[in-house]
């Protein structure tokens, strides 16, 4: 009889175990996840009752490239654009949980007779929640394109990228006692300027790779591809000393900018869900139930300290950056658990010999309780938000709705403000790419030259010119790159008090340069050299210093072309905008069983038995703005719809009876929703929506009206406009753009 590899039969039974959990799960209607868990409990080396695996190390291998496609399947859903839209309110409430979260997870430890060190380390696995298992249970329960999930991701990206920093901090408080040191400065700015290299050079490569060979690319090849793409930013990024998931989430965040993105996740989801699968059940496989029992107090207490902790916190952290009440408590219950970074790092202070060794298992054990949890959790969001406004006063409601309104303010950004971070923007991009360039030729360009080409002696001589022509480029943008014209001049000569400071930027512009050549020349050329080397370059400077705008112009211009290359909503606004009245934009595919295909807008009257605004109709690749009453539904059409979470999850049903799942679109032209001022500027005062034309003049639809501390959401076409009314317009970006800058209209920062 052949022998049967124990990596197949372990397959079977994990498999074959999980089939039976998710399917008794499925007619229980819960998560699967769960499921999948309590399979991992079934068939884990400390239950005896079912067949055990035998090879737990291969499994957690197996597990290990789960995580890395569900992040990188994550990142695929959040491109650059969007997670800079995000990154504000993200950011604050993230830091805001983070520090909450460490500051009560090491104050619970030395509650519970821990030592200092267990305690520290417990604060750290507290703090970081689960992507993986928010996912998951997102996709479960069909609410990744409710207004708060947005949100709950951009905190998940935060929080990654934290861990890695946490990693490095804990590992330099283990070693040297000491809370600060050189060594996390240094790792900080380590981190900062991989991710500003690995996202420009990734968005300037990776789409341009595609699209050269967009002829041979087949479903076969794009999966083969995007996953070889993955894998070697894991690769790389491990290299450099960062996690896996970081890499496959960069990666993944890149081709989400890609016109194949949305083919790229199809042919992924069925990989995700096998690896997700084995993923889960390695989580249940390390619950020892045993365990539990010897330590239920400490995990009962972690447990609790996590629901609580992280519900409030994150609550309290998002109302504070200007979420409303609703979005923030669903935000705060979703991340009430914690995942994979708690496990690596209670693994660390293992490794380094700090920790006790019942740390471990209580993470473990403290994560398998709230994986259970969060579905539940985030299912019970909804009435314990319903309870809270039952309890606040009228007074605290309406404080609570202005502070959420007024968190969105309307100003003009200052023609300062406005240069100074267009300086900043361009210092940073190009002295990141400049270091990259000098990194790359002494690390891999250098050694070979000197192996393949000519040997030691001249090889770092070789290798600097090189570095210095393709560096060339970026230098000329970094000193000498004229920035906004206009504004500097009307700065320059209309204020004269903002001629030092812009005098400033200069001089600081030119001195960074000067560093940069300074450290290139040290790092390939000796002292005897340096005088021919600067003739060289000033004789190069004068023959090619004409040609280098037009090379960076090329350069940029396709960069631009790139990151600009999938024109999608939520890379805009993310349904933002509409938080008074809690609506949205969200997309979905017309398939052939909907009641409403063949039927015309106006026979559907989506907008008064639904409350919902269509915005637009793609169709292969003609989209339509702001479609007519008389426009039809086809299947295959791809919709852009406005309306609230209960006006969105009311009207799927007309769209999508069979299979209740949205489907993200890509229209062909961009389209965002405006947040316009009436006031002294604006034409079209005492006039009626319909009179104004702005429908014909931008494409657009005017969503809502604040008017005197109301809100008006669907106007009527012979709503008047009045001063002092903030209208919501939602169509062509670029004609609604247009539209502001001839009437010099307020926006919103």
């Amino acid at each position: 009889m052949a022998h049967l590899p124990n990596l197949i039969i372990d397959l079977a039974i994990i498999l074959g175990t999980a089939a039976v959990t998710t399917l008794l799960f499925k007619w229980l209607k819960q998560p699967l996840v769960l499921g999948y868990i309590l399979a991992g409990v079934l068939v884990g080396p400390k239950f005896s009752l079912f067949p055990t695996i035998s090879d737990p190390a291969t499994i957690r291998i197996w597990a290990d490239i789960g995580v890395i496609v569900l992040l990188f399947s994550l990142g695929l859903e959040f491109n650059i654009k969007k997670l800079v839209k995000v990154g504000g309110t993200a950011s604050m409430t993230g830091v805001i949980e983070i520090s909450a979260m460490v500051l009560l997870g090491y104050l619970t430890g030395m509650c519970l007779g821990w030592s200092t060190m267990d305690s520290i380390f417990l604060g750290g696995i507290v703090c970081i929640s689960s992507t993986t298992i928010i996912i998951r249970a997102f996709d479960e329960l069909g609410i990744k394109t409710q207004q708060f999930a947005g949100i709950v991701f951009g905190i998940l990206v935060i929080e990654d990228i934290v861990a890695v920093l946490l990693l490095v901090l804990l590992s330099t408080l283990a070693v040297s006692k000491q809370f600060f040191s050189a060594e996390m400065l240094v790792a900080i700015m380590k981190l900062a300027f991989f991710l500003v290299i690995w996202f420009l050079g990734g968005i300037f490569l990776v789409p341009s790779l595609l699209r050269s060979g967009r002829k041979f690319i087949t479903d076969e090849t794009l999966l083969i591809i995007s996953l070889a793409l993955c894998l070697l930013m894991v690769v790389f990024a491990t290299s450099v000393g960062f996690s896996p998931a970081l890499g496959a989430f960069i990666m993944g965040s890149i081709l989400a900018g890609t016109i194949y993105a949305e083919r790229i996740e199809h042919l992924l989801t069925s990989i995700k869900d096998l690896f997700g699968a084995v993923f889960f059940v390695s989580v249940g496989m390390l619950i020892d139930p045993a365990l539990l029992v010897e330590y239920a107090g400490p995990i009962a207490i972690v447990t609790v300290v996590v629901i609580l902790g992280k519900s409030i916190f994150v609550t309290l952290g998002a109302l504070v950056v200007g979420q409303p009440l609703k979005q923030s408590i669903q935000t705060g219950m979703s991340l009430a658990q914690i995942g994979e970074f708690s496990f690596i790092i209670a693994t660390l202070g293992l490794n380094l010999k700090v920790t006790s060794g019942f740390l471990y298992p209580i993470a473990v054990a403290v994560s398998a309780l709230t994986a259970f949890t969060t579905p539940y959790m985030i299912k019970a969001s909804g009435p314990i938000c319903t309870w809270v406004e039952s309890k606040l006063s009228p007074r605290t409601k309406l404080f609570l709705t202005a502070y959420s309104s007024g968190a969105q303010t309307i100003g003009s950004v200052s023609d300062w403000y406005q240069l100074l971070r267009e300086h900043i923007q361009i210092i940073i991009v190009n002295t990141a790419v400049i270091l990259g360039i000098i990194l790359l030729a002494s690390r891999w360009l250098m050694p070979l030259i000197a192996e393949e080409i000519i040997g030691s002696p001249g090889a770092d001589i070789l290798t600097g010119f090189l570095s210095i022509l393709l560096m060339a480029p970026f230098l000329w943008a970094l000193v000498l790159k004229r920035i906004n014209r206009p504004v500097y001049t009307r700065l320059w000569t209309e204020r004269r008090a903002y001629r030092g400071p812009l005098v400033t930027l200069a001089i600081a512009r030119g001195i960074i340069g000067l560093g940069l050549v300074l450290l290139l020349l040290q790092q390939f050329f000796s002292v005897s050299l340096l005088l021919f080397v600067v003739v060289v370059l000033t004789g190069g400077w004068l023959v090619l210093g004409k040609r280098l705008p037009l090379i960076y112009e090329l350069i940029e211009k396709r960069f631009l072309v790139n990151l600009n290359s999938r024109q999608i909503y939520q890379e805009n606004r993310m349904g933002r905008n509409l938080l008074p009245w809690d609506a949205h934009l969200s997309y979905f595919e017309v398939n052939a069983e909907s009641p409403g295909v063949g039927s015309t807008l106006a026979e559907l009257a989506l907008r008064e038995k639904y409350g919902v605004n269509v915005i637009s109709i793609a169709r292969g690749s003609v989209t339509m703005l702001v479609p007519g009453r008389n426009e039809r539904l086809f299947p295959g059409d791809k919709i852009a719809v406005i309306g609230t979470d209960k006006q969105l999850e009311h009207f799927i049903s007309l769209i999508e009876p069979a299979k209740k799942e949205k489907v993200e679109a890509t229209p062909a032209q961009e389209i965002s929703l405006q947040k316009i001022a009436v006031d002294e500027s604006f034409p079209y005062i005492d006039q009626s929506i319909r009179n104004s034309g702005i429908r014909e003049k931008t494409q657009g639809l005017i969503v809502g009206i604040e008017r005197k501390g109301t809100r008006i959401l669907n106007p009527d076409s012979t709503t008047f406009f009045l001063p002092g009314d903030v209208i919501w317009l939602a169509g062509n970006t670029k004609l609604i753009k247009e539209f502001q800058r001839e009437n010099r209209l307020r926006t919103f920062k």
